[in-house]
Order: structure tokens, then sequence, then C-alpha cells
């Protein structure tokens, strides 16, 4: 261990118990849903917080993934303790399903209206701060639990070389004082991110002339449509041997507490699919230099919630962060499920947001209830669709095991049963 810090993991398992400490001087509630910029979006992002979820219409972050998969997933293990703002309800068999699986009561759930919610709490009475994955335009920036320029700094690909922490050397440059076609670029592989992108969005890997048109064509379209300010251009890590991201959460004092670190599992391209944990096998204090320095220049900077960073090991045995996220992450429930798994003998776990199975939702409750009742799988998320007349779920779910050998089995088991992973 690195006994030069004594940072323990969280004991609890869900998120309302990590912000308990910190949400006693006011009325908190949880803003589940990031802010969108498509033309269904009841409260477009245009003005001053710009995020980057697709350059056209056609490639905007879809309504069901921002309004219902995503909000659900944090939903099922948000805990009691914090009153969750939802514009969308879950199905009633799956919040019926969390009730039993996680033991939360969900009773606290503030139901509001899509089109009328960010004005509703920028009056309202009862919250006093709402606790947001992205800072809001339409929200008063007194409502953020955050102060939104600041959390708006901080999620920008811009910040990371501020955080005291070794990361690719890059160049960030302001669009608005710089023409793109004068930017001086490195040789071939490098990469270039937009400043706020979404999921993986924004961000492109460019290892060849047809790479960078694309890229720039994308960029150009961002401009276009005045969602952008900044990129940057960064250094390609070679011979990279792991990808990981890890999680931990800082209080209002700066005292810092264990989520856990998972293996990032991502497309060559670079776009997230899940992450793959190991919770007796993952030593943390390997990173906890890293994590000391992005704490401590969070707390600076009046910031207390959950931070992911992501973190690439060449083969040197490197460590380079290539993100830094001061929100709750992808794989964060993936990671509050340690203590109820390992109580169950499971060491190893697996989170995906591209399971899917033919059938509605209730029937697939029944199929898969003796994996669901040993906790062989746990649903974070679902929703049916149709297509061609058929129904099927969409899923976001962990799969578990003893050792990654039993989990891959209970996978294949599962597979055989009718669900599918879509990477």
């Amino acid at each position: 261990m690195n006994s030069k810090y004594n940072f323990q993991y969280f004991q609890g398992s869900s998120l309302s118990d990590l912000f308990a400490q910190d949400i006693t001087d006011a009325s908190y509630g949880f803003i589940l849903n990031y802010p969108a910029t498509a033309s269904w979006a009841a409260y477009p992002n245009h003005k001053k917080y710009f995020i980057q979820d697709g350059s056209s219409e056609a490639t905007k972050t879809s309504f069901d993934k921002i309004c219902q998969k995503e909000p659900w997933k944090i939903l099922a293990v948000l805990g009691d303790r914090i009153p969750p703002i939802v514009i969308i309800p879950p199905p009633k068999s799956l919040l019926e399903y969390w009730q039993e699986h996680f033991g939360f009561s969900y009773s606290n759930i503030d139901m509001m209206d899509r089109l009328t919610y960010l004005d509703d709490l920028s009056h309202s009475e009862y919250f006093d701060k709402l606790i947001t994955l992205f800072p809001f335009d339409h929200l008063k920036r007194e409502k953020h639990a955050i102060d939104s320029d600041t959390h708006y700094r901080l999620l920008s690909k811009v910040t990371l070389a501020e955080l005291g922490v070794q990361c690719p050397k890059y160049q960030s440059y302001n669009l608005h004082t710089c023409n793109l076609e004068d930017i001086q670029l490195p040789q071939f592989p490098y990469l270039i991110k937009t400043s706020h992108g979404l999921s993986g969005e924004g961000t492109y890997i460019i290892k060849s002339l047809s790479d960078l048109n694309y890229c720039l064509e994308e960029i150009r379209k961002y401009l276009n449509i005045k969602l952008l300010d900044k990129i940057i251009v960064s250094e390609f890590v070679k011979n990279e041997v792991q990808n990981y991201c890890v999680q931990f959460y800082v209080n209002k004092a700066g005292e810092i507490t264990l989520i856990g670190t998972t293996r990032q599992l991502v497309t060559p391209e670079g776009n997230y699919l899940g992450g793959l944990i190991d919770y007796c096998n993952t030593d943390m204090s390997k990173f906890f230099e890293m994590i000391a320095a992005i704490g401590q220049y969070a707390h600076k900077h009046g910031y207390f919630g959950v931070i992911g960073f992501d973190v690439l090991e060449n083969q040197d045995g490197q460590f380079y962060a290539i993100d830094a996220n001061f929100r709750v992450n992808g794989s964060t429930p993936l990671c509050l499920q340690r203590h109820t798994l390992l109580g169950l003998g499971k060491e190893v776990a697996k989170y995906s947001s591209d399971y899917r199975m033919e059938g509605t939702l209730d029937s697939i409750l029944v199929t898969l209830k003796p994996e669901l009742d040993r906790k062989d799988l746990i649903i974070l998320s679902a929703l049916e669709k149709v297509k061609y007349g058929k129904i099927y779920t969409e899923i976001y779910a962990i799969v578990t095991g003893e050792t990654i050998e039993e989990m891959q089995h209970i996978e294949h088991k599962l597979q055989n049963k009718g669900l599918q992973w879509l990477p």
C-alpha cells in the first residue's frame, strides 16, 4: 500500500449515502439527466454550457438515452437520502425489481414535467441546490450545487493539464481566435477532442488523412451550429496495455473516499462499451498520488462529489490521465456493488449498456428470474422498443461471478436464454 495516504473504500452501496455528509446545509435534489442540444430538448444548452452530443440532428444523442436509460441507471443506485428529479418514470416492473434487489424504497422520487422542470426548479422553494452531471443553461446558477461556471470548466478537456497528474502532451485552441486551418498538427497518430464531448462523442483518433478529414468536417459542423468554442490536439499514448477508470468521492472538507477502479471496455474508435471490475485484486494504491492531486484540485475549486478519471497504462508501467469526469460516471453503479457482491462471494463483475433481449421487460424478468435472484445478473436500466412489429428490450446490466471464468460462463448461459451483448 502507498503508506503516504490512508484512503478507505466506501462502505455503503448507494450514491445518496456518499453524498449524505455534504447535504445537511440545505435541501438538495439530484437531476439525473444530462442537458441536450437536439430539437426535442425543451431546454437546449445553446447559450453558454455547450455540450457536444452530436454534430447534426441525425447524430444527436437520442431522447431515450438522455431522458430514460441513463437517468434510470443512476436512479437504481441513488438510494433514499436525496430526492431524484425524474422527468420520465421508469417502468413499474423495473422499479419493483429494484426495490427487491437493491433494497431502497424509491418513495422520494420527484416526478416533474419535462417541458417545465428547469423553470420549476429555478423557482422552487423546496429545493435549494441541485446536484447535476453537467451544468444547465436554463437552471439558475445559484441553484446548482456546484457553481455552474466552475463545474463547466472542471468538465472541460482543456483543464486536464492543470490537475497535477501526468497526462499526454496536448495543446488547446480557441476556435474563435484561431482558424482551424492554421493549427499545426503533429504526425499520425494523435487525438483531437472537443472540449465537452458526451459519451465518446467529440473524440477523434487520427491515424490517417481520412480520419483527419472526417474530424475536421465534424468540428466545422459544430462551429456552424455554434456549439463549440475549444478543441485540444493531444499526443497518442503508444503501447497501451490497460485502460482504467479510477473513481472516488471528495467531500466538502476535501477528504477522499475510494469508490473503485474498473478496466474500461472501449471500441478501437474509443467509444465506451462498459467496465470490468475485480473487487479483490485491484490495487488502487498505485493511483493514490493521482487521486490525491485531483481531489486536492477539485476541493480547491469548490467541488464535492464523485470524480472518475480515465488512465492509460503503457507497457513501461507509466500512467497517463486522459480524461477527468467531475460527475457520476458510467461505471459508478458497478463500483457501488462491491460489498453486496463480495458478501455473495462474487469478486468479478462486468457492466455494459449494450444488452438486448427479445420480449417485454415483464417476460424477461420471468425468464431470467433464477439468474436475477442469484445476482448473476443485475439490471440497472431497461427500455422496451418495437422493431418490425416485434418487441425487444434494451438493457443496462451487470453480469457477475466468483472468477472471470465463472462470469464468462454465466454470460454464455444468459446468451443461451436470449440475452444478447451488442457492442
